[in-house]
C-alpha cells in the first residue's frame, strides 16, 4: 500500500460522510450514486459506509477525488457564507419549498392509499408516514425561524461589533439544537423507511398516473431534504453550537 493510499484509508476512518460534504459539496454526487446518506445519516465515518451498502472503499475515494477536480460553483460554497446568510437561504429556499409543496404532496399520498391501498397496502403506510413527517415539519420549521435562525442573525451580528450577545440567546440556540438534531434523525427515518417502502420509488404497472405522480414528488421531496438538512446538520448547526 502507497504512502497516499494508506493517508485516504486513515481519513476514511474517521472522517465523517457530513465533513466530507461540508468541506466540498461537490462529493456529494458520489454518496447520492451509492445511495449514502450525507443528511440526516451524515455522523458515519465514510469507511463504515462503505461496509454497510457493500462497496469498495478504493473505488468511492477514487469518485471523490475526481469529484474534487469539477469546476467549483461558487454559489455552492456554503462554508463561506455567513450564519445569517445561510439561515435566509434556507429560508427562502427549502423552507419555502417545503410550505409549498408538502401539503400537495400529503394529499396526493391519501388518495393513492385510498384508490390503491387494497392492492398495494404499502401505499396506505407511506401516507401515514408522510402526514405524520408533515405535521411535524410544521413545528419544525416554526421552531427554526421563530426562535433559532433570530437567535443566530442576532450573535452573528455581535460578533461583528454589534453588541454583546445575549445569555438567552446563547440558551436559545443551544436548546433548539438538541430538539432540532433529535427531530432531523426522525424525519430521516421516516424519509428512509419511505424509500424502503416504495422499492426505491419504483412505479407498479397497475397503477394510475396520479399513483406515479405521487412518487415522482415523494422523490423530489427526499432530494430537497437531503440538501436541506445536510446544509443544517453540518454547516449551520456546527457552526452555531461554537457560538
Amino acid at each position: 500500500m502507497t504512502a497516499a493510499e494508506m493517508t485516504r484509508e486513515k481519513e476514511m476512518e474517521k472522517k465523517t460522510i457530513g465533513e466530507y460534504v461540508s468541506e466540498d459539496y461537490r462529493v456529494a454526487r458520489v454518496f447520492e450514486k451509492y445511495g449514502i446518506d450525507f443528511c440526516c445519516g451524515g455522523g458515519v465515518a465514510l469507511s463504515a459506509a462503505c461496509r454497510e451498502k457493500e462497496l469498495e472503499p478504493a473505488t468511492v475515494t477514487r469518485e471523490i477525488e475526481e469529484a474534487r477536480k469539477e469546476p467549483i460553483d461558487r454559489g455552492e460554497n456554503y462554508q463561506a457564507w455567513t450564519l445569517s446568510f445561510l439561515a435566509d437561504y434556507i429560508v427562502n429556499t427549502h423552507h419555502s419549498w417545503l410550505n409549498g409543496n408538502t401539503g400537495q404532496i400529503a394529499a396526493y399520498a391519501r388518495k393513492i392509499a385510498e384508490v390503491h391501498g387494497e392492492r398495494h397496502p404499502e401505499a396506505i403506510e407511506i401516507a401515514t408516514l408522510f402526514e405524520k413527517m408533515a405535521t411535524d415539519m410544521t413545528g419544525h420549521l416554526r421552531e427554526e425561524e421563530d426562535v433559532l435562525f433570530p437567535a443566530i442573525k442576532r450573535i452573528d451580528a455581535a460578533g461583528k461589533g454589534r453588541g454583546i450577545p445575549e445569555t438567552e440567546d446563547r440558551e436559545a440556540i443551544k436548546a433548539s439544537l438538541e430538539t432540532l438534531h433529535r427531530q432531523h434523525e426522525e424525519i430521516g427515518d421516516s424519509v428512509h423507511r419511505i424509500r424502503h417502502l416504495s422499492r426505491d420509488y419504483a412505479i407498479p404497472e397497475d397503477v394510475c398516473n396520479t399513483f406515479a405522480l405521487t412518487y415522482r414528488r415523494l422523490r423530489e421531496f427526499e432530494d430537497d431534504l437531503h440538501k436541506h438538512v445536510h446544509l443544517e446538520n453540518n454547516i449551520l448547526f456546527p457552526k452555531a453550537a461554537q457560538i
